[in-house]
């Protein structure tokens, strides 16, 4: 079993003044993907850490500021998407092909 938090949800009790959380949401065809799973990896490609999306599609990381690549992968298809994280809140959608 995953060790990771329930994803989604609010941001109560994490201060983003000294946080670096990247989050957002994976779709297919429209409609969030329930049970995706997010990679997040360094701007080498090297595997940080993996999570599984929420029943609305959701994800959450927290992470070092710099560059980060998110990489989906769901049965309905695999999605990449490149961010730029900073201290505070960087939100982003993947979506699949």
């Amino acid at each position: 079993m995953c060790g990771a938090p329930k994803q989604g949800g609010t941001l109560a009790g994490i201060d983003l003044s000294t946080q670096t959380v990247i989050q957002g949401q994976v779709w297919h065809d429209g409609a969030p993907v329930a049970g995706a799973y997010v990679r997040l990896l360094d701007a080498t490609d090297e595997f940080t850490a993996e999570v599984v999306t929420s029943p609305e599609g959701e994800f959450r990381f927290f992470a070092a500021p710099g560059q980060w690549k998110l990489r989906s992968l769901a049965p309905v298809g695999r999605g990449e998407r490149v961010v730029e994280a900073e201290v505070g809140l960087t939100e982003t959608t993947v979506v699949l092909e």
